[in-house]
């Protein structure tokens, strides 16, 4: 049984990041650590601007069960994050527009607005190479590059981002500061 509290918390911010277009209906993963040995992540069929209890599913990081069926398709990376990074508290991933759009034309992005500047002041963006087979290495890759930053987010190259935190407002922060400072940039290439 899936803790009342964490599917209200995170069904409250899955609509918030929906409205903001780090979701969209089926695109994204949002999870929560419930204690060393498992985590809450939202079900391959989640409706991220409609989330209720049976949009989660608890899974054990090192054990899969038939749970993992149901679990969203970025539950191995979720999983290899929490079982590699153990301040991760909480974990996302999306597809945010204007920060994915970025993505086709640049190698890193350089904030240009306050919060874009302070916060992070710049991000490389990775280039996951081949996209075929993407899926086989990403949990080791997105682990391995999340371990050594510390800004806690991955911009991948035509993907999107993962973000973790220990803290879920801090999280939800660093999505929307992200977000909004790639839409200014965007905005302003077009004057």
């Amino acid at each position: 049984m899936v803790d009342k509290n964490t599917v209200k918390l995170l069904s409250d911010l899955s609509l918030t990041m929906f409205r903001k277009s780090f979701f969209g209906i089926y695109h994204g993963a949002i999870s929560a650590k419930v204690d060393h040995t498992s985590f809450v992540i939202n079900t391959s069929d989640a409706i991220f601007d409609e989330m209720c209890d049976k949009s989660f599913c608890e899974l054990f990081v090192n054990k899969k069960d038939y749970r993992w069926k149901m679990a969203s398709m970025e539950a191995n990376i979720h999983a290899a994050i929490y079982d590699t990074i153990h301040e991760a508290k909480y974990v996302a991933f999306g597809v945010p527009i204007y920060t994915t759009a970025y993505t086709f034309e640049h190698d890193e992005i350089v904030f240009e607005d306050y919060f874009g500047k302070m916060t992070f002041g710049r991000i490389p963006i990775i280039d996951p190479g081949d996209y075929k087979t993407w899926y086989k290495r990403n949990a080791n890759e997105i682990t391995e590059y999340l371990k050594n930053t510390k800004d806690h987010v991955m911009i991948i190259k035509g993907i999107g981002a993962y973000v973790y935190d220990r803290d879920i407002n801090e999280l939800v922060r660093k999505v929307a500061i992200l977000e909004n400072s790639c839409r200014l940039l965007s905005i302003k290439s077009s004057f």
